[in-house]
């Protein structure tokens, strides 16, 4: 989770936003928004759309479960996945071919 505490704050700062005007959005005190940064507190569902809400982007831009996947287990899968349609005559769609 220390990565998602990362990405608010540079997606904070890069919109010049201070962490008083987001605690104040939140309705939370600057401390406890603060922690949220620092990783002190596990982000849930409900603070990463509140603050996904205020920068106007996707929870996903935050947070995503991709850091913790094996760097290329899901390209892998996919490239066997298309390898076997391929050998057994299975139809791929126009945008994989």
């Amino acid at each position: 989770m220390k990565i998602c505490g990362q990405n608010i704050r540079k997606i904070r700062r890069e919109r010049d936003l201070t962490q008083e005007y987001m605690a104040f959005e939140m309705g939370i005190s600057q401390k406890a928004y603060s922690d949220i940064e620092n990783s002190k507190v596990k982000i849930n569902l409900e603070i990463l759309t509140k603050i996904s809400d205020i920068l106007n982007i996707k929870p996903s831009d935050i947070c995503s479960i991709s850091h913790k996947c094996g760097n290329n287990d899901y390209e892998d899968k996919y490239n066997e996945l298309v390898e076997y349609m391929k050998k057994n005559n299975i139809a791929l769609p126009n945008n994989l071919q």
